[in-house]
């Protein structure tokens, strides 16, 4: 559809003479989903347009009862929701003003039916949808003079997402609620992102540490050059395994009285590829690992990138484009924006002859471009002064991150040598930049360089030092929010707009907690997800979350209805559901007997149950016995503050986060949001230290004290050193 005059109204805009002009009368209304973006946009389109914000959704599911009529192909029923009459009442009264409504919500599923809810609630006959990925002149430009219809497919695609997720919400919680307390919840996907969390705390809780041993070795060819350091690598041909430090001793005694020579020296070049532009998930990994972001401050300041910031001109202007995207395409504009710039401010060299193509995962919709800056030329240095510190973070891991995957690979030479001593083989790796590439731009090293003396084989060499040093294997780690979102992504579960939110909501309802930038499920989590996986094996079945999604994906692609899909989920969803109403435990009666606490009025066992204010003991004769008690998870440590004779115990805040504090609060206030470590302080009189990186910090005297023992021996004339891990605490 074609609206007569845009092209003459925006025209107007840009136009402009130094005499004053009467105010035009504004004739067309566009519609977004937030108010900065509303000013952004105002500001570029000028007096003839008013802009305003509908504030996201205006219509959705009845927050009191299902809303899906299940028996009629699962009609949904929608109503204004409870506070959006104001701004819908507003909306109204000015497009019986306007000649031309613009819709203009976001590009997501979510944004395509916010605008058909919106166009459903306006009675005006020209109303036509608009879409842009970045709030720039010439993208506005582009979407007022190509106007185009409401994605039916996106509308229906989202419908079916909504019905699933109120059909799991509406009919599994009030289950929990039943059987366990009030006021938790489940979802087609928050349910699965537990399961996940709470089995790697399974792994790690089953996981058997075993002790392994290293050696090392430093040789040089003669007294004047320079040494370098070789590891074991095999023994006998067979690759070195040392499980035991006896065995670590009979070794290096046994090296001790070898000669060693070069046996084989190897140069081979290697190349490294920069990585495509961000996606959604993509970016919010990479602010997680490199800036500490959690998912949804990630998605707040990439919001604003987006929306438009004051940068010093006449008008607002956005940063970056569209931040929900799946996609690693870039516009071609784009490309040979990034390509000049590169000709200007670094050689040619940097320049890849072809233009890279990145190609997007299957399950991709690639309905718009990857996340880049909307001008390459805005360097994070020109806008420092004009963003807030968080936002330029953010802002230049973007821009680099653009223009690297558009620069030439990055070219290292290896050198490896073999240096051979009777049963023993030792290897050592250098690595060299032959050319950095697109590491120019991350102010990275492409790998860490190192540097082999000139050897060749059958060269001697003399050993100088050996070196055993203890180690442990590890268990898994801990999801943190971009290893969560990594992993949901590569399942295949979810989407881009729904990861921050899943993982806000899971906080919300306490079934994680944050500990120094881990995910650590609850008890109540661990107990919800093993009654669902008993009972509702299907829903958080990661295959059937991810074929479910691909699902509302062929719907999006018009190849399939949305209620064709609801309805081979409710198949499942039925039949498990009904039996899981009869046979799930009752916890809410029954309590969970885990608790080795005695009832100190009657001598009953305690018992776990989780109450309207988190967990709780309770006697198991209740209700002859109505004792209660606390549950405290203690560290050990006492309390630092002067005179007081508690102890410091684990608590969470309100939004989810670990601290420590004193078990007799609120008479003493002390808190830690380090976990105190009860080990005395070599330095100073703190009963206890916090650990540190590698090792341990103390609270009082700001000393570091290292997390390991080295004891050193000779082997004849060769110096030999021990390096034991101090193992006297373990954290959980």
């Amino acid at each position: 559809m074609k609206v007569s005059g845009e092209k003459e109204q925006f025209a107007s805009v840009e136009k402009s003479s130094g005499k004053k002009r009467k105010p035009v009368v504004s004739k067309n209304l566009v519609i977004v989903e937030s108010g900065a973006k509303a000013k952004t946009i105002e500001k570029i389109l000028g007096p003839s347009f008013r802009v305003e914000s509908c504030y996201g959704h205006i219509k959705d599911l009845p927050r009191k009862k299902l809303g899906v009529d299940i028996e009629h192909n699962f009609e949904p029923t929608y109503q204004i929701i409870p506070g959006r009459g104001k701004i819908l009442k507003k909306l109204r009264a000015l497009s019986e003003k306007m000649d031309e409504i613009y819709l203009a919500s976001d590009l997501d599923r979510e944004g395509e039916a916010i605008s058909w809810h919106l166009s459903q609630e306006l009675k005006h006959p020209k109303k036509v949808r608009i879409v842009f990925n970045q709030v720039t002149r010439d993208a506005l430009k582009k979407a007022i003079e190509n106007p185009g219809e409401i994605d039916l497919n996106k509308v229906d695609a989202q419908q079916g997402r909504r019905v699933l997720d109120r059909l799991v919400g509406y009919k599994i919680s009030p289950l929990l609620w039943k059987k366990v307390k009030r006021g938790l919840s489940a979802g087609r996907v928050q349910s699965v992102a537990v399961r996940l969390i709470c089995e790697r705390e399974e792994e790690i809780e089953k996981f058997s540490s075993r002790e392994y041993w290293t050696i090392s070795a430093k040789f040089s060819p003669s007294k004047r050059a320079a040494s370098l350091e070789a590891k074991l690598y095999s023994i006998q041909g067979k690759k070195a395994q040392i499980p035991r430090e006896g065995q670590a001793h009979e070794h290096a005694q046994r090296i001790g009285k070898q000669a060693f020579q070069v046996a084989g020296w190897e140069e081979k070049e290697k190349a490294r590829w920069p990585s495509p532009p961000f996606t959604t998930s993509t970016l919010q990994q990479a602010a997680g690992y490199r800036l500490g972001f959690s998912t949804a401050r990630t998605m707040r300041l990439a919001q604003g990138l987006y929306e438009g910031r004051d940068i010093g001109g006449k008008e607002r202007v956005g940063l970056i484009t569209y931040m929900r995207t799946d996609s690693i395409r870039v516009a071609k504009e784009a490309q040979l924006e990034a390509r000049n710039f590169l000709k200007k401010e670094f050689s040619t060299q940097f320049i890849p002859q072809r233009t890279p193509i990145y190609k997007n995962r299957k399950s991709s919709q690639d309905a718009h471009e990857a996340i880049r800056p909307t001008r390459i030329s805005r360097t994070p240095a020109l806008l420092k002064d004009h963003l807030s510190k968080d936002h330029l973070k953010l802002y230049d891991l973007i821009w680099k991150r653009f223009l690297a995957s558009q620069m030439e690979k990055a070219l290292m030479k290896i050198s490896t040598v073999d240096i051979e001593g009777g049963e023993y083989v030792f290897k050592a790796q250098a690595t060299k930049i032959r050319f950095p590439g697109f590491t120019a731009i991350l102010k990275e090293k492409a790998d860490k360089e190192s540097v082999l003396p000139s050897l060749k084989v059958g060269i001697k060499l003399a050993l100088e030092e050996i070196t055993s040093r203890q180690e442990f294997t590890q268990p898994p780690s801990r999801y943190t929010e971009a290893s969560l979102v990594k992993t949901l992504e590569e399942k295949g579960i979810g989407r881009p707009s729904t990861y921050a939110p899943t993982i806000s909501t899971i906080r919300q309802r306490q079934y994680i907690i944050l500990n120094r930038g881990v995910l650590i499920p609850t008890s109540l989590a661990r107990l919800v997800n093993e009654l669902l996986v008993e009972n509702l094996p299907t829903i958080l079945d990661t295959e059937f979350s991810a074929r479910m999604e691909e699902g509302l994906d062929t719907v999006e692609s018009g190849k399939r209805k949305w209620n064709d899909v609801v309805e081979e989920f409710y198949q499942h969803f039925e039949k498990e559901l009904k039996v899981a109403e009869s046979a799930m435990r009752d916890i809410k009666k029954e309590g969970l007997k885990t608790s080795k606490t005695m009832c100190e009025r009657c001598g009953g066992t305690m018992i776990l149950k989780f109450g309207r204010w988190g967990e709780f003991l309770a006697c198991s004769n209740y209700p002859d016995c109505k004792n209660t008690m606390p549950v405290m998870k203690k560290t050990g440590a006492e309390c630092l503050s002067p005179g007081c004779k508690g102890e410091i115990i684990e608590r969470v805040s309100n939004k989810g986060k670990v601290f420590f504090g004193c078990s007799r609060f609120p008479e003493c206030k002390f808190i830690s949001a380090q976990e105190p470590i009860p080990r005395k302080c070599p330095h100073c009189t703190s009963p206890y230290l916090i650990r540190f990186k590698d090792g341990f910090k103390c609270p009082a005297c700001r000393k570091l004290i290292k997390d390991e023992i080295v004891t050193k021996r000779k082997i004849g004339k060769i110096p030999y050193k021990i390096i034991k891990k101090s193992n006297e605490t373990k954290i959980g």
